[in-house]
């Protein structure tokens, strides 16, 4: 049974992140009047986008139980690629062309945790590893160049609105309705709970698995294509622990890093509160230095609030066994 102490906790842990959002949004107000701008807020979506369309893909291999840890090297791969061998081709293409390769890294992901029954972790740690190194191979370590459409897809919008924000919505939309209309996002959430439950009820598991992991890789190519088209160029840099604040934001979001629980429109959510707190410390010209210790921060309270809440959810879901008073006689009476 619930107490009421309990589940106050667990509301104040369900809607930590807008608490914390709010928060954040108050603080920098307060120090920083040309926060609330309207166009800083335009520019905190717009910035945010490449890491909420990667944070989607990660959501539903975090909702198995997995995790992708490479999804930085497979942007770094894409956008090398691109910008070397296929500088001129349209936007669309390019978009099309980069999603493909992010979905080719995460077949290899999967065909590794898959077939192979090798751990996640260390999969995509040592695809991390690869990815970066093919990129700096392919590169020549030098910086590599977007061509002039990718560059306009950045710089351009419609009706106001970026085009980056306009994929990251399209991507969410899409998310959404693959996560609570189709089988396959129900089977996310049964697997995360359960995997031997979900195969013993004839969930094919092993496919989802493997579809999920392209996924993820699909939407790192995407991701890092916005990325690429935003800054024109690809450095040693690009991408570089990039797995951090996707995995931040989507665990801000509520998706547990534990499988089973969360949905895509919180790792978003989760998305933009990173990039606000980015904004705000730009806007008070803090020490760049600080920004890995701050985004440190928040990948802690992250993991802390997620870990809370499960502690939380096992014990209200935990079977409680009631000795009916009648039965403790008789058993005082035998004895």
């Amino acid at each position: 049974m619930q107490t009421t102490s309990t589940r106050a906790s667990l509301a104040i842990l369900r809607s930590a992140p807008a608490l914390l959002f709010v928060a954040v949004v108050v603080l920098f107000a307060i120090l920083a009047p040309r926060f609330l701008e309207v166009q800083n807020f335009a520019n905190i979506l717009t910035q945010s986008a490449n890491v909420a369309i990667v944070a989607v893909g990660m959501t539903f291999v975090l909702l198995l139980a997995g995790v992708d840890l490479s999804v930085g090297a497979a942007m770094y791969v894409c956008a090398a690629v691109a910008g070397l061998y296929f500088k001129d081709l349209p936007a669309p293409a390019a978009m099309a062309l980069m999603t493909a390769i992010g979905a080719l890294f995460g077949a290899i992901n999967a065909l590794f945790i898959v077939g192979l029954g090798i751990a996640a972790f260390v999969v995509t740690l040592a695809t991390l590893f690869v990815g970066r190194g093919l990129a700096l191979h392919l590169s020549q370590t030098k910086m590599v160049f977007a061509g002039d459409p990718v560059l306009t897809f950045g710089q351009g919008g419609f009706l106001g609105i970026s085009y980056a924000v306009w994929t990251m919505a399209a991507v969410l939309l899409v998310a959404l309705w693959v996560q609570q209309w189709t089988p396959y996002g129900r089977y996310l959430y049964a697997i995360g709970a359960d995997r031997d439950g979900a195969r013993k009820a004839g969930i094919p598991v092993r496919r989802v698995v493997f579809a999920t992991y392209v996924l993820c890789g699909a939407l790192a190519g995407l991701g890092g294509f916005v990325s690429f088209s935003q800054v024109a160029a690809a450095s040693s840099g690009f991408g570089l622990q990039k797995e951090f604040p996707v995995i931040a934001a989507a665990v801000l979001g509520g998706t547990s890093l534990f499988g089973g629980r969360g949905g895509v429109l919180g790792s978003v959510f989760g998305a933009i509160l990173i990039q606000t707190v980015q904004n705000g410390l730009v806007l008070l010209n803090a020490n760049p230095y600080l920004y890995p210790l701050v985004i440190s921060a928040i990948i802690f309270i992250a993991v802390l609030l997620d870990s809370q809440r499960t502690r939380i959810l096992a014990r209200l879901t935990r079977r409680q066994i009631r000795i009916e008073p009648g039965i403790e006689a008789r058993r005082s009476t035998a004895t």
